[in-house]
């Protein structure tokens, strides 16, 4: 049985739940987002598998998930983007914060979210229960595609991607 992480509005633990029941009744759980750029500053999305449970079909973030009761978020990042993507790096926490919203199925995604980043520059070798496709993406291209296209891609990536940039923006330049 897949769980979530039950919270409250300070990420303290209030329960574990299956992970289809908190989505069907929207409560608020423990997840995480993990966004990996290459050294040309191009992000790596991936396509969710069609026959996801929900959001079938539709680019997001490079791996995004929900840590197991007991694992930390940052271990649950890495087995998860080891398990949907093929591979691991060392990742760097951005920022967390709290979004609801609906998504297809009639559930909802209550989110208490971690957000991280890293760097990789070679090919994944993808899950393909999990991804159908996977791509560098330049962040200019990608704001017009989100603009033109926002159905094409999750819900929480059009939050979570707003954040990043906001992040991304305010590093010293190198």
């Amino acid at each position: 049985m897949d769980t979530v992480i039950l919270v409250n509005e300070h990420d303290q633990p209030v329960g574990v739940l299956e992970k289809l029941e908190a989505h069907q009744k929207g409560l608020l759980h423990r997840a995480f987002s993990v966004f990996i750029f290459n050294d040309q500053n191009q992000l790596m999305l991936q396509q969710r598998a069609f026959d996801k449970y929900h959001s079938g079909g539709l680019w997001t973030n490079t791996c995004c998930s929900h840590p197991a009761p007991g694992e930390s978020i940052e271990s649950a990042c890495h087995r998860r983007l080891q398990e949907e993507m093929g591979f691991d790096t060392p990742l760097m926490f951005v920022t967390s914060f709290i979004y609801k919203a609906a998504v297809d199925q009639r559930l909802t995604e209550h989110e208490f979210d971690h957000v991280y980043i890293g760097s990789y520059n070679q090919h994944p070798v993808i899950n393909e229960t999990e991804v159908t496709a996977w791509k560098f993406t330049d962040l200019a291209e990608l704001e017009h595609d989100l603009l033109v296209n926002p159905d094409h891609y999750t819900v929480w990536f059009k939050i979570i991607y707003s954040k990043v940039k906001a992040h991304l923006l305010n590093q010293p330049k190198q």
